[in-house]
């Protein structure tokens, strides 16, 4: 009988969500547990990144979970699978807010799955902790960007490049996968590159689609086009490319130290399958290695290979990694636990408010905070060398922690516009 009346309670509530008249948060307060979505793709050409999100988000659930939960109730995690398949991660996204009645969804990591999600949140007045760099140009009052905004990755990258530690490159090829990201990124940076002096003929700039995996011919390219001048080229290469991309770099034998390539999407996982004894002295730009030596970054890598040995995680078990958009998602999941708190309700407006401002220790080494007002967190950046074990070796850092420009002043008609999410 119990469980009937439960059935039946879930009935209503699904039906009052899908009808608009009771909040998503509401609707999770009211069961005995606190449902949290995770949205990350565990098939297809993105889940060579995003099945370890998954783990890592379900790990810090569970750490939540044993100190007491969140206002006395226990996390309930809703896994959900939308394959590198742009259009589902819309469906699962409505999925999660009206039928499994999630408060919170943590999730993406391309782009465009970003912008499917992006209008389903907004209507249905839900909330996206999204844990991935990306190109900017958006500000939603229903997401939290964790991850990093151009300034706080490409451009310190491409100044880094243009110095004498990077190698005082002349020469450019933004080279990237066909979708929002690489092309909005890569837009900013041949703006920026031109304020600097460079001229449009020393810019080469190629796509290609997701899974791509021949690149005997762009790489040939490359090595032509650097004939002309000191080159350098930026990645924004996303998901299972990155493996045939790599293999090709070290066939053709190009040394970090002729032609550098910095990577804005590649990090210890999807060096994984690689052999990079090669690739020794190529270059990512994130806000966290896993090489970073602090007590904070001890513990949270202890925390990951014990969790990933126990829960048999395929790949970690053995060999235990942690990367930048892993400790992104570690940053949010607690964060918005401390704004829940802090507002004493999931309801999704509440914890919005409760949310700026928030600081966490970070094992990047910083106390990570997250914007007052333009739902951004403030970030160091590090530019980290590729070693012959696959970790980064930290050769550039600022100073300390970087504020977000969600509008670039490097796309026109971003002037003026305002450092803060504008009601819908």
């Amino acid at each position: 009988m119990q469980s009937r009346r439960n059935h039946l309670k879930s009935i209503a509530l699904a039906s009052l969500v899908a009808a608009g008249t009771l909040s998503l948060s509401t609707a999770s307060w009211a069961a005995d547990t606190i449902k949290v979505g995770i949205l990350h793709s565990l098939s297809g050409t993105m889940a060579i990144s995003e099945s370890v999100l998954k783990d890592t988000a379900l790990m810090a659930i569970e750490e939540i979970n044993r100190s007491g939960g969140v206002l006395g109730k226990k996390l309930e995690p809703v896994v959900v699978d939308p394959a590198s398949n742009w259009p589902l991660f819309a469906e699962k996204t409505r999925q999660l807010i009206t039928q499994d009645q999630v408060a919170v969804i943590f999730g993406c990591w391309t782009s465009v799955s970003r912008k499917s999600v992006l209008p389903v949140v907004e209507e249905l007045n839900g909330l996206l902790f999204y844990p991935v760099q990306y190109e900017g140009e958006e500000l939603s009052k229903n997401v939290f960007y964790t991850g990093a905004a151009p300034n706080q990755q490409a451009i310190p990258a491409v100044d880094y490049l243009m110095g004498k530690d990077g190698g005082s490159a002349k020469r450019w090829v933004l080279l990237g996968t066909d979708y929002v990201y690489p092309r909005t990124t890569n837009k900013i940076l041949r703006a920026y590159l031109k304020s600097k002096g460079v001229k449009e003929s020393d810019i080469m700039e190629k796509y290609t689609p997701f899974g791509h995996a021949d690149y005997q011919t762009i790489v040939a390219d490359i090595k032509k086009f650097s004939q002309g001048g000191k080159t350098a080229v930026v990645s924004t290469i996303n998901g299972d490319s990155n493996v045939p991309f790599y293999k090709e770099l070290g066939n053709a034998g190009i040394k970090a130290k002729d032609i550098p390539v910095m990577a804005f999407s590649v990090g210890e996982e999807e060096l994984r399958g690689v052999n990079t004894k090669p690739l020794v002295g190529h270059l990512a730009a994130w806000n966290y290695f896993m090489s970073i030596k602090n007590p904070t970054n001890t513990a949270f890598i202890k925390s990951w290979s014990d969790y990933a040995k126990a829960k048999a995680v395929p790949g970690h078990k053995d060999k235990p990694l942690t990367n930048d958009p892993m400790e992104a998602t570690y940053i949010g999941i607690h964060m918005w636990k401390q704004a829940v708190e802090k507002a004493k309700t999931t309801q999704v407006d509440a914890v919005i408010k409760a949310m700026g401002g928030q600081t966490f220790k970070a094992p990047s080494g910083i106390t990570s905070k997250m914007d007052p007002n333009n739902h951004h967190l403030h970030k160091s950046v590090f530019i980290g060398e590729i070693k012959a074990d696959g970790q980064f070796q930290v050769v550039w850092k600022t100073p300390g922690p970087v504020k977000a420009q969600p509008w670039s002043p490097f796309i026109p008609g971003n002037a003026g516009k305002p450092d803060h999410p504008v009601k819908q």
